[in-house]
C-alpha cells in the first residue's frame, strides 16, 4: 500500500493497531476476541488454527534475489503478456523470485486518479482487464517456472474497495463507526473500506480467495500488504490452509521477529533502509549499521528472512528515487542489501535502468528502459547472492566478521564458510580509501566485479566498493 507517512496517518494508524490488541511493540498482535469489536456470536467467533504447523521455508528461496513486478509501468501495454517478453532477461540477471504487486481489478468509487491504486481490490479472484485475463497470468507464471523462477503475488488482506461486492452483500464484513458508516482503515487511505476481522466468515473468505490464486495459477506465495494492520492469528490459520497445496513463500509488509513465528518467512528491513537513507545524508555512520545488526541478531534467528532493499514502489512513488535519497552511494547500499545476513536483496522495477523518476501511482507512467549502463552491476551482484557459499540464508548461513576501518564512512565486514571468504569495503565518503585487507597468505582472491587477482593492498574509489572473494 502507498505509505505517505503523515502526522494523521501515523496517529489513526496506530490506534488502529492498539485496537487489535498490539502489544508495546506495536507489532505483536494478539487475538482480536480481545478487541472492542468483538460481537459475541458463535458465528463470529474466532478459532484457532487446527494443524500445528512447522514453518518449512522453502530451499529454492535460500540464495534468491526478490524482484518487484509493477505490470502497469512496466512496459507500453502494461500487460501481463508484454511483460513475459521480459523474463528472458530477468533469468539472465539471475532473479528467482518475482513479486507481482496487486493484479486484480481496481475499485471505480472514490477511486484516486484516472487509474486508481492497485492496492484498493475491487473483486479478489480475478484479473484486472488492463492488465489481461486469468489465462494470461498463468500463462506468465507458467513461463516464469520454465525459467526456473517462482511468483508471488501481492496480497491486499487489510481492506476492499468501495465498490467490491462485499459491501452490499456482507456489511459486517467491515469495520464501522458507531454510526454504522462503512469507514476507511486510515484517513488518508480515502478509496479503501477497512475490513472487520472479529468476522469469522470474511476470514473464511478471504483464505478461500488466496486459495483459489494457488490452485488456479499455481503462484508459490503472497507479499502481504501491511501484514502488521490484520491480526496474526489470520496470518496463521492461513499459511496452514495455504501448506496443504504446495510449498509456499510468504513476505509479510512488516517488521518484528513475531511475524516469523509461523506464518511468515520473510519480512521488511525497513529500520536498516532508513538508515542507510540517514548514512546517505551525513545524518548518521556506519556505526549504526552495526547497532541494528547487533539487534537483528539478537531478535531473529538465522532461518528469519530480511528483506533489504534501496527502492521499491512506496519509496520511489512517495518519497524520492534512489538518486534523490541515496546519491552517488546507490550502488554502495544495493552491496550491503545484498551481502549482509539473513538477507534477500530486492530488486524493484526499473531499479536495473537507472530508475530516475517517481513513477506515478494512480496514472500510467511507464518505466524508461533505455539506459542499459546498470544492468551489469546488477547482474553481477544478483549472480553474486546467487552463486556464493557465504550468502546463503537460513541455518547454513556464512559467519560475518565486522573489519575495523577505522573510518565512519568505510563500512567492511568478512563473510566466510568452510573453503569461501567473502570481504566487503563500501565507501561511502568523498575520498579514496586505502587499506591492507586480512588476506590469508595461502589463498587465492580475486576482484569479484573485474576477475582479476586481489593483493591484500586495496584501493576503494570515492563512493564505491571493493568485493574480494577467494577462489571458488
Amino acid at each position: 500500500m502507498p505509505i505517505k507517512i503523515t502526522p494523521t496517518l501515523y496517529i489513526t494508524t496506530m490506534k488502529k493497531l492498539l485496537a487489535f490488541g498490539f502489544a508495546a511493540s506495536l507489532i505483536a498482535c494478539n487475538n482480536p476476541a480481545d478487541s472492542a469489536k468483538t460481537e459475541n456470536s458463535e458465528e463470529n467467533k474466532i478459532v484457532e488454527p487446527t494443524t500445528l504447523m512447522t514453518k518449512n521455508t522453502p530451499a529454492w528461496s535460500k540464495q534468491a534475489t526478490i524482484y518487484e513486478v509493477n505490470i502497469r509501468q512496466y512496459t507500453p501495454e502494461g500487460t501481463f503478456n508484454a511483460f513475459s517478453q521480459h523474463l528472458d532477461r530477468l533469468q539472465q540477471m539471475g532473479v528467482k523470485i518475482l513479486w507481482i504487486m496487486p493484479i486484480q481489478p481496481i475499485g471505480k468509487e472514490k477511486r484516486k486518479g484516472s487509474l486508481g491504486s492497485y492496492y484498493s481490490i475491487a473483486d479478489y479472484a480475478s484479473t484486472n482487464p488492463e492488465f489481461g485475463t486469468l489465462e494470461d497470468f498463468k500463462n506468465l507464471v507458467q513461463e516464469a517456472h520454465k525459467r526456473d523462477m517462482k511468483v508471488i503475488l501481492d496480497w491486499v488482506a487489510n481492506h476492499t474497495s468501495w465498490d467490491h461486492t462485499w459491501i452490499n452483500s456482507h456489511r459486517d464484513w467491515y469495520s464501522q463507526n458507531e454510526q454504522g458508516e462503512i469507514i476507511a482503515p486510515v484517513e488518508d487511505w480515502s478509496d479503501v473500506a477497512d475490513l472487520n476481522y472479529n468476522n469469522y466468515e470474511m476470514r473464511k473468505a478471504m483464505e478461500e480467495d488466496m486459495i483459489f490464486w494457488v490452485r488456479e495459477a499455481d503462484i508459490d506465495g503472497f507479499r502481504c500488504d501491511m501484514a502488521m494492520m490484520v491480526p496474526m492469528d489470520f496470518w496463521d490459520n492461513a499459511r496452514v490452509r495455504l501448506e496443504e497445496l504446495k510449498p509456499m513463500f510468504m513476505l509479510a509488509e512488516a517488521e518484528g521477529p513475531e511475524f516469523h513465528a509461523k506464518a511468515f518467512d520473510m519480512s521488511y528491513g525497513w529500520e536498516l533502509h532508513h538508515i542507510m537513507n540517514d548514512i546517505a545524508k551525513g545524518h548518521k555512520s556506519v556505526v549504526d549499521i552495526d547497532h541494528y545488526l547487533g539487534k537483528q541478531d539478537s531478535l531473529y534467528s538465522k532461518d528469519d528472512y530480511r528483506m533489504f532493499f534501496i527502492t521499491n514502489h512506496d519509496e520511489n512513488s512517495w518519497n524520492g528515487t534512489v538518486g534523490d535519497r541515496m546519491g552517488a552511494n546507490a550502488h554502495n547500499f544495493h552491496v550491503l542489501a545484498s551481502t549482509l545476513p539473513q538477507s534477500m536483496p530486492l530488486i524493484y522495477s526499473g531499479q536495473e535502468a537507472g530508475l530516475n523518476k517517481a513513477l506515478a501511482f494512480f496514472e500510467k507512467d511507464q518505466i524508461d528502459w533505455s539506459n542499459t549502463s546498470q544492468y551489469d552491476f546488477y547482474t553481477k551482484l544478483t549472480h553474486l547472492k546467487l552463486e556464493h557459499p557465504t550468502l546463503i540464508n537460513g541455518s547454513e548461513q556464512g559467519g560475518f566478521e565486522r573489519i575495523d576501518t577505522g573510518n565512519d564512512r568505510v563500512y567492511a565486514f568478512k563473510r566466510m564458510t568452510e573453503g569461501a571468504e567473502l570481504l566487503v569495503y563500501v565507501n561511502l565518503a568523498e575520498q579514496n580509501f586505502q587499506a591492507t585487507a586480512p588476506l590469508a597468505g595461502d589463498t587465492k582472491y580475486e576482484d569479484y566485479m573485474t576477475g582479476a587477482e586481489a593483493s591484500a593492498n586495496i584501493d576503494v574509489p570515492a563512493n564505491s566498493f571493493k568485493l574480494i572473494t577467494s577462489a571458488l
